[in-house]
C-alpha cells in the first residue's frame, strides 16, 4: 500500500525556491519548477549543507556550500564535488496539498 504523506500546501511553494519539510523525521526539500513539484533529500551528499537554501537553475539545485549540483528529477549529480546522488521521492498534488510517497 502506498504511504502518501501530506507535507505542505502547494501555496507555500514559490518558483525556484526551496522549503524544508520533515515528514516522519526525514529532512526533505521541496522545490517548484515550471509547474512541477520535486522532493529531494535536504542534506547535500557532499557536506553538511541544506539544499533548500541552494540556487535553482532549470531542474537542478546547487548546494550553497561547494556548488555541487543535483537533478531535482532523480537526484543525480550534475556537477561535483559531490559524487553520491541525493535521494528523491515521488510527489503528487491533491486539493492544493503536496503529498510525498515515503515508502
Amino acid at each position: 500500500m502506498s504511504n502518501w504523506i501530506d507535507v505542505a500546501a502547494e501555496a507555500d511553494l514559490f518558483e525556484g525556491a526551496g522549503i524544508a519539510v520533515a515528514p516522519e523525521g526525514q529532512d526533505i526539500a521541496l522545490f517548484s519548477v515550471e509547474g512541477e513539484v520535486f522532493a529531494i533529500n535536504n542534506l547535500c551528499s557532499h557536506g553538511n549543507a541544506k539544499l533548500c537554501d541552494g540556487f535553482v537553475e532549470g531542474h537542478h539545485v546547487e548546494c550553497p556550500f561547494h556548488q555541487a549540483q543535483f537533478s531535482l528529477r532523480d537526484g543525480s549529480v550534475a556537477c561535483g564535488p559531490a559524487t553520491e546522488p541525493a535521494k528523491t521521492w515521488p510527489v503528487k498534488i491533491e486539493g492544493g496539498r503536496v503529498l510525498l510517497q515515503l515508502d
